[in-house]
């Protein structure tokens, strides 16, 4: 698993100011290599290729790419508020992460500059004849980038924002986040059953922090733990919404000395914020996708089609989950941290997650019931608690049902679908 700091690096190159910043450095010191390596171009062929034309060729990239680029900030913009009214605030997230609209907005943003520095350097005379030789084959490389970027740009704008572009991504997060919990299951720490299975003699650790716990340092834990000869508990996984009344974790085996340095270390490594992540929170996802659906059903969108659709993406998100009750941990020199215990999620969180909110919302549209009764049947299909829990959310999504539909026709079709 990511260390805090790999993982907050992770979230800054995530961010759309982050890969402006790099692109525009990128063009300044681009502009000015002309200057550095001007003496090795031969005087003649300051004439010959057209240099003094570079110039005109900057002028008209500089006001051209303003223009572009307040252009793409206004359709970016539109389509997060799109997204946020037609699909779910929660998704509009991965929008903003989206490398292709990065790529394309620094790609203008640094064009932009590298034209300001290029014509500012040339007005101070300090390019020369030889300088300009550089710095038109550079703008030639700069002009093929700029039109390679627009095609790629005016491709991605026929999607983006959409409500199926938007599920698409709101689906690969949520199953990635799955596989990497699956490779994962204990955070690479010890299995730890349940709550129920910390030692009394634990002391609890608090914070003094409100928010959503977002990413776990276990690596840092389970260091100082080694250190001091202690075990760690934790009580707090990502996704949990935690207080000053909540225990992140709990720390055995210490004197008041280490208690304190549990505290700050334990404090230290866990990243809490005003909204969950992806991550390493799968019920984050998959929660996502259960209100988009429900934000389809709501009778201001009357849209089934969509709940439909993403009842299948729930179904490939969930199946991916095969780790059962009776999953053994690895040999303890085999697992990474072995001073830390972690409970692993539960694949009943995961339906409950998914599944309640869809058949409460749609319980009086017969299409969407039968897409949902045909979706657990699917997941039965695996067996063991997958049964199990599609059983009862089987027999639930009925109950539901019989409460909002008129029809004993649609009841009794059904009846014929309900996992027994």
């Amino acid at each position: 698993m990511l260390s805090q700091w790999a993982w907050k690096l992770l979230q800054l190159s995530r961010q759309l100011w982050m890969r402006t910043v790099l692109f525009a450095v990128l063009a300044v010191a681009t502009a000015l290599i002309a200057i550095a390596f001007k003496g090795w171009i031969p005087s003649e062929l300051s004439g010959a290729i057209g240099a003094p034309a570079v110039d005109r060729i900057l002028s008209i990239l500089a006001s051209s790419m303003l223009a572009v680029t307040t252009f793409s900030l206004s359709v970016m913009v539109a389509a997060y508020s799109a997204a946020t009214s037609n699909i779910t605030p929660r998704a509009t997230r991965l929008l903003m992460q989206d490398s292709t609209t990065q790529n394309a907005l620094a790609t203008f943003v640094g064009s932009f500059v590298y034209s300001l520095v290029g014509i500012i350097a040339l007005h101070t005379g300090v390019y020369g004849d030889q300088g300009r030789v550089i710095l038109f084959v550079v703008t030639i490389a700069v002009v093929v980038l700029i039109v390679g970027t627009i095609l790629l740009w005016i491709n991605h704008l026929s999607s983006l924002g959409r409500v199926g572009e938007t599920t698409d991504r709101v689906e690969q997060a949520a199953e990635a986040a799955v596989k990497r919990r699956v490779a994962h299951p204990w955070l690479d720490g010890r299995k730890l059953a349940s709550i129920d299975d910390i030692p009394e003699q634990a002391v609890a650790i608090y914070s003094e922090r409100i928010g959503y716990v977002q990413h776990i340092d276990i690596k840092a834990i389970n260091r100082w733990a080694e250190e001091n000869d202690a075990k760690v508990y934790i009580a707090s996984l990502p996704g949990a919404f935690v207080h000053p009344g909540r225990a992140l974790a709990y720390c055995l085996n210490h004197s008041e000395e280490t208690l304190e340095q549990a505290t700050a270390v334990i404090d230290r490594t866990y990243t809490i914020h005003d909204e969950r992540s992806f991550d390493q929170d799968p019920r984050f996802g998959v929660l996502v996708l259960a209100e988009i659906a429900s934000r389809a059903l709501s009778p201001a969108v009357n849209d089934p089609g969509t709940a439909i659709d993403v009842i299948g993406r729930g179904v490939r998100v969930i199946s991916g989950w095969h780790i059962t009750p009776n999953d053994e941990e690895p040999a303890l020199e085999d697992i990474p941290c072995p001073h830390v215990w972690v409970q692993r999620i539960e694949l009943g969180e995961l339906f409950n997650d998914f599944f309640a909110p869809i058949s409460r919302d749609g319980a009086s549209l017969i299409e969407v019931h039968i897409r949902l009764q045909k979706g657990l049947a699917a997941l039965a299909c695996k067996g063991g608690e997958f049964a199990e829990q599609a059983r009862a959310h089987s027999q639930r999504a009925l109950a539901l049902a019989k409460h909002e539909l008129p029809l004993a026709d649609d009841i009794a079709t059904l009846e014929a679908l309900v996992l027994k």
